[in-house]
Order: C-alpha cells, then structure tokens, then sequence
C-alpha cells in the first residue's frame, strides 16, 4: 500500500510561482508512472501532468503546458510540480497519484490512477 503526501500549496499573486511536493511512504514508486490532477469544488477532477517512473517522459494538459514541469526524485521517493506564471483559472486542490492502468497513450484519465494524496490547496488571486 502506498500513501501520498501533497504539500506545498498556498495562496499566490496572479504570475507567480509555486512548487508542489508529492511524498510516498509505505514503498518505493520509483518504478511507477505518477500523475498530477486538479478539481475545482464541484466539477470533476481533471488531468494536469504525468511523468513515466524514470521522468524521461513527460505530458501535460494544454491548459498548463509551458508554465507547468512535472519532475521526480526516485531516491527521496517524491514527485514535484512546479507551477509558473500561475493564473487564477489554476485555483484547485491539487492531488498527485500513482498510475496503475495504461488506458490512454498520455495517462490523461483519473480512472488510471490510484492511492490518491488528500489534495493541497492553490489559490490564484488576480
């Protein structure tokens, strides 16, 4: 069984930066696709990023490609996102989770991952 952590969410300024941590404990996923989602309260979760288990590939939904870079440390056992230029359509609970289906080329479905985190709150004020 794995457990996630996010932590480093908060409230920004329009066109500032965050950087979000997604801690594993319980065993290693190093070898394990992760993923990035976001879900504003009351619509569903929605796909921002995955990284494949040695971080040499990665995709991201088109909302966030280019200010958004998904990385990993396999040896501190955690997977980052660090969010650039954030604007405040990026406001969500952020969640990472580990990729246990390969349904989508990109691993863009929720229904692919699991053993979510309890989510880190981001807000973007104008």
């Amino acid at each position: 069984q794995v457990q996630l952590v996010e932590s480093g969410g908060g409230l920004v300024q329009a066109g500032g930066s965050l950087r979000l941590s997604c801690a594993a404990s319980g065993r290693t996923v190093s070898r394990d696709a992760m993923g990035w989602f976001r879900q504003v309260l009351g619509k569903e979760r929605e796909f921002v990023a995955t990284i494949n288990w040695s971080g040499s590939t990665t995709y991201y939904a088109a909302s966030v490609k280019g200010r958004f870079t998904i990385s990993r440390d396999n040896a501190k056992n955690t997977v980052y996102l660090q969010m650039n230029n954030l604007k405040p359509e990026d406001t969500a609970v952020y969640y990472c989770a580990v990729r246990r289906m390969f349904t989508t080329l990109q691993g863009i479905s929720v229904l692919e991952y699991d053993y979510w985190g309890q989510g880190t709150q981001v807000t973007v004020s104008s």
